[in-house]
Protein backbone atom coordinates (compact mmCIF):
# COMPACT_ATOMS: atom_id res chain seq x y z
CA UNK A 1 0.00 0.00 0.00
CA UNK A 2 1.16 3.61 -0.89
CA UNK A 3 0.42 6.45 1.43
CA UNK A 4 -0.36 9.67 0.81
CA UNK A 5 -0.84 12.81 3.76
CA UNK A 6 -2.43 15.58 2.97
CA UNK A 7 -2.66 18.76 5.71
CA UNK A 8 -5.61 21.19 6.35
CA UNK A 9 -3.72 23.37 7.86
CA UNK A 10 -0.44 25.20 7.07
CA UNK A 11 1.47 24.29 10.35
CA UNK A 12 0.52 20.45 10.09
CA UNK A 13 2.49 21.07 6.40
CA UNK A 14 5.22 22.79 7.75
CA UNK A 15 5.41 19.73 10.18
CA UNK A 16 5.41 17.17 7.25
CA UNK A 17 7.89 19.20 5.00
CA UNK A 18 10.42 19.06 8.25
CA UNK A 19 9.70 15.55 9.06
CA UNK A 20 10.76 15.08 5.45
CA UNK A 21 13.88 16.31 5.60
CA UNK A 22 15.05 14.82 8.40
CA UNK A 23 14.29 11.98 7.04
CA UNK A 24 16.53 11.98 4.04
CA UNK A 25 19.01 14.01 6.10
CA UNK A 26 19.50 11.24 8.73
CA UNK A 27 19.62 8.45 5.54
CA UNK A 28 22.35 10.78 3.55
CA UNK A 29 24.63 11.24 6.87
CA UNK A 30 24.15 7.15 7.56
CA UNK A 31 25.80 6.63 3.86
CA UNK A 32 29.91 6.93 3.33
CA UNK A 33 29.76 8.54 -0.13
CA UNK A 34 31.13 12.26 -0.21
CA UNK A 35 28.13 12.96 -2.94
CA UNK A 36 25.61 11.83 -0.41
CA UNK A 37 27.10 13.96 1.95
CA UNK A 38 27.01 16.67 -0.24
CA UNK A 39 23.23 16.42 -0.75
CA UNK A 40 23.09 15.82 3.30
CA UNK A 41 24.54 19.64 3.52
CA UNK A 42 21.92 20.99 1.04
CA UNK A 43 19.30 18.94 3.02
CA UNK A 44 20.60 20.65 6.11
CA UNK A 45 20.26 24.43 4.75
CA UNK A 46 16.79 23.44 3.85
CA UNK A 47 15.51 22.34 7.04
CA UNK A 48 17.16 25.55 8.31
CA UNK A 49 15.13 27.69 5.90
CA UNK A 50 12.13 25.83 6.70
CA UNK A 51 12.46 26.01 10.40
CA UNK A 52 13.00 30.38 10.19
CA UNK A 53 9.56 30.70 10.01
CA UNK A 54 8.90 33.46 12.80
CA UNK A 55 5.97 31.58 14.67
CA UNK A 56 7.04 28.00 14.16
CA UNK A 57 8.66 27.57 17.88
CA UNK A 58 5.47 28.97 19.25
CA UNK A 59 3.48 26.93 17.20
CA UNK A 60 5.35 23.81 18.62
CA UNK A 61 5.72 25.44 22.35
CA UNK A 62 1.74 25.50 21.87
CA UNK A 63 1.01 21.83 20.48
CA UNK A 64 3.31 20.42 23.48
CA UNK A 65 1.57 22.38 26.11
CA UNK A 66 -1.69 20.94 24.47
CA UNK A 67 -0.82 17.36 24.68
CA UNK A 68 0.75 17.94 28.24
CA UNK A 69 -2.65 18.59 28.93
CA UNK A 70 -4.41 16.27 27.33
CA UNK A 71 -2.45 13.15 28.99
CA UNK A 72 -2.44 15.12 32.24
CA UNK A 73 -6.57 14.78 32.17
CA UNK A 74 -5.89 10.72 32.00
CA UNK A 75 -4.50 10.46 35.81
CA UNK A 76 -6.35 8.11 37.50
CA UNK A 77 -7.86 5.96 35.16
CA UNK A 78 -7.54 2.51 35.85
CA UNK A 79 -7.06 1.73 31.86
CA UNK A 80 -3.92 3.87 32.19
CA UNK A 81 -0.28 2.95 33.51
CA UNK A 82 0.88 5.85 35.77
CA UNK A 83 4.23 4.92 35.05
CA UNK A 84 4.03 4.92 31.68
CA UNK A 85 2.11 8.31 31.49
CA UNK A 86 4.59 10.19 33.72
CA UNK A 87 7.25 8.69 31.32
CA UNK A 88 5.89 10.43 28.06
CA UNK A 89 4.93 13.32 29.73
CA UNK A 90 8.72 13.65 31.11
CA UNK A 91 9.26 13.26 27.14
CA UNK A 92 7.11 16.14 26.32
CA UNK A 93 8.85 17.93 29.27
CA UNK A 94 11.75 17.52 27.74
CA UNK A 95 11.24 18.31 23.86
CA UNK A 96 9.65 21.78 25.51
CA UNK A 97 12.46 22.89 27.43
CA UNK A 98 15.02 21.76 24.88
CA UNK A 99 12.90 24.03 22.27
CA UNK A 100 11.99 27.17 24.36
CA UNK A 101 15.70 27.59 25.79
CA UNK A 102 17.09 27.64 22.49
CA UNK A 103 17.58 31.12 21.60
CA UNK A 104 16.78 32.16 18.08
CA UNK A 105 15.19 30.29 14.99
CA UNK A 106 16.58 26.22 15.10
CA UNK A 107 20.21 26.33 13.34
CA UNK A 108 20.59 30.39 13.80
CA UNK A 109 24.11 28.76 15.13
CA UNK A 110 25.08 27.27 11.37
CA UNK A 111 25.26 30.80 10.13
CA UNK A 112 27.85 31.74 12.12
CA UNK A 113 30.22 29.24 10.74
CA UNK A 114 31.97 31.02 8.09
CA UNK A 115 32.92 27.55 6.00
CA UNK A 116 29.20 26.59 5.82
CA UNK A 117 28.08 29.86 4.94
CA UNK A 118 30.21 30.05 2.05
CA UNK A 119 29.04 26.61 0.78
CA UNK A 120 25.15 28.05 0.83
CA UNK A 121 26.45 31.17 -1.02
CA UNK A 122 27.43 28.77 -3.53
CA UNK A 123 25.17 25.72 -3.57
CA UNK A 124 22.16 26.91 -5.13
CA UNK A 125 24.01 28.20 -8.31
CA UNK A 126 24.15 25.50 -11.27
CA UNK A 127 27.74 23.70 -10.48
CA UNK A 128 28.67 26.29 -7.82
CA UNK A 129 30.26 23.85 -5.82
CA UNK A 130 33.62 22.40 -7.37
CA UNK A 131 36.82 22.71 -6.39
CA UNK A 132 37.87 25.58 -8.45
CA UNK A 133 35.21 27.62 -6.22
CA UNK A 134 35.49 26.01 -3.16
CA UNK A 135 38.93 24.35 -2.40
CA UNK A 136 38.45 23.45 1.07
CA UNK A 137 34.91 22.17 0.53
CA UNK A 138 36.29 20.00 -2.01
CA UNK A 139 39.01 19.07 0.81
CA UNK A 140 36.44 17.91 3.17
CA UNK A 141 35.03 15.80 0.63
CA UNK A 142 37.84 13.98 0.32
CA UNK A 143 38.69 13.21 4.43
CA UNK A 144 37.70 10.06 5.94
CA UNK A 145 34.40 9.40 5.92
CA UNK A 146 34.31 9.31 9.97
CA UNK A 147 35.05 12.74 10.20
CA UNK A 148 32.57 13.83 7.03
CA UNK A 149 29.92 11.97 9.28
CA UNK A 150 31.21 13.16 12.71
CA UNK A 151 30.89 16.73 11.16
CA UNK A 152 27.45 16.39 9.85
CA UNK A 153 26.04 14.82 13.17
CA UNK A 154 27.79 17.62 14.90
CA UNK A 155 25.74 20.61 12.69
CA UNK A 156 22.90 18.21 12.61
CA UNK A 157 22.79 18.36 16.46
CA UNK A 158 21.85 21.75 15.99
CA UNK A 159 18.14 21.37 14.73
CA UNK A 160 17.74 18.41 17.74
CA UNK A 161 15.90 20.72 19.48
CA UNK A 162 13.29 21.18 16.80
CA UNK A 163 13.04 17.79 15.65
CA UNK A 164 12.54 15.84 18.45
CA UNK A 165 9.09 17.82 19.13
CA UNK A 166 8.03 17.33 15.03
CA UNK A 167 8.49 14.12 15.19
CA UNK A 168 6.44 13.63 18.49
CA UNK A 169 3.87 16.02 17.69
CA UNK A 170 3.41 14.01 14.10
CA UNK A 171 2.93 10.50 15.79
CA UNK A 172 0.86 11.74 18.06
CA UNK A 173 -1.16 13.21 15.48
CA UNK A 174 -1.07 10.04 13.29
CA UNK A 175 -2.37 7.60 16.05
CA UNK A 176 -5.43 9.38 16.60
CA UNK A 177 -6.68 8.57 13.24
CA UNK A 178 -9.17 5.94 12.84
CA UNK A 179 -9.23 3.78 9.64
CA UNK A 180 -12.02 3.53 7.78
CA UNK A 181 -12.50 1.88 3.91
CA UNK A 182 -14.02 3.99 1.53
CA UNK A 183 -15.44 3.58 -2.10
CA UNK A 184 -14.52 5.97 -4.97
CA UNK A 185 -16.60 6.02 -8.03
CA UNK A 186 -16.04 7.02 -11.12
CA UNK A 187 -12.66 8.02 -10.23
CA UNK A 188 -13.95 10.63 -7.54
CA UNK A 189 -14.62 10.41 -3.47
CA UNK A 190 -16.10 13.08 -1.34
CA UNK A 191 -16.76 13.33 1.87
CA UNK A 192 -18.07 15.73 4.35
CA UNK A 193 -16.38 16.56 7.98
CA UNK A 194 -18.66 17.23 10.99
CA UNK A 195 -18.22 20.78 12.48
CA UNK A 196 -17.87 19.70 15.82
CA UNK A 197 -14.25 17.99 15.19
CA UNK A 198 -11.44 20.12 13.44
CA UNK A 199 -8.99 17.72 11.70
CA UNK A 200 -5.62 18.41 11.15
CA UNK A 201 -4.07 15.38 9.02
CA UNK A 202 -5.74 13.26 6.18
CA UNK A 203 -3.94 9.57 5.37
CA UNK A 204 -5.24 7.86 2.31
CA UNK A 205 -3.36 4.63 1.67
CA UNK A 206 -4.41 3.31 -1.96
CA UNK A 207 -3.15 0.22 -3.60
CA UNK A 208 -0.14 0.39 -6.00
CA UNK A 209 -1.59 -2.45 -8.20
CA UNK A 210 -4.36 -0.29 -9.05
CA UNK A 211 -2.18 2.05 -10.60
CA UNK A 212 -3.55 5.30 -9.60
CA UNK A 213 -2.76 8.37 -7.99
CA UNK A 214 -4.57 10.52 -6.01
CA UNK A 215 -5.53 14.29 -6.11
CA UNK A 216 -6.46 15.18 -2.64
CA UNK A 217 -8.11 18.38 -1.64
CA UNK A 218 -9.57 19.82 1.39
CA UNK A 219 -10.59 21.91 4.02
CA UNK A 220 -12.40 22.06 7.30
CA UNK A 221 -15.93 21.24 5.60
CA UNK A 222 -14.85 18.69 3.40
CA UNK A 223 -12.14 16.94 1.19
CA UNK A 224 -12.28 14.95 -2.01
CA UNK A 225 -10.19 12.47 -3.65
CA UNK A 226 -9.72 12.58 -7.28
CA UNK A 227 -7.82 9.05 -9.13
CA UNK A 228 -5.79 10.11 -11.93
CA UNK A 229 -3.70 7.68 -14.27
CA UNK A 230 -0.56 8.20 -15.88
CA UNK A 231 -0.54 8.27 -19.61
CA UNK A 232 1.86 6.74 -22.03
CA UNK A 233 3.10 10.49 -22.49
CA UNK A 234 3.37 10.73 -18.88
CA UNK A 235 0.03 12.82 -18.57
CA UNK A 236 -1.50 12.49 -15.54
CA UNK A 237 -5.77 12.34 -16.60
CA UNK A 238 -8.51 11.56 -14.25
CA UNK A 239 -9.74 7.96 -14.29
CA UNK A 240 -13.36 8.94 -14.76
CA UNK A 241 -13.77 4.68 -15.09
CA UNK A 242 -12.14 3.90 -12.24
CA UNK A 243 -14.12 2.02 -9.35
CA UNK A 244 -11.64 1.86 -6.53
CA UNK A 245 -11.48 1.23 -2.47
CA UNK A 246 -8.84 2.38 -0.45
CA UNK A 247 -8.35 3.40 3.31
CA UNK A 248 -8.48 6.75 4.68
CA UNK A 249 -7.82 8.13 8.23
CA UNK A 250 -8.74 11.11 9.59
CA UNK A 251 -6.50 12.52 12.28
CA UNK A 252 -7.51 15.30 14.53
Amino acid sequence: MILYEYPFNERIRTYLRLEHLLRRLAELVARTHPLDHHYAIQTLFEIVDVGARADLKTEILKDLERHKQIFNGYRGNPAISEAALDQFIARIDTCYAALRDDEGKAGHSLAGIEWLTAIRNRIAIPGGTCEFDLPAYHDWQHRPVEQRQADLARWAGEIACLAEPVHLLLRLLRESGLAQKVYATHGQYQQSLPQSRTFQLLRVWLDPALQLIPEISGNRLLFSVRLLRRTDDGRLEHAADAEAEFEVHLCA
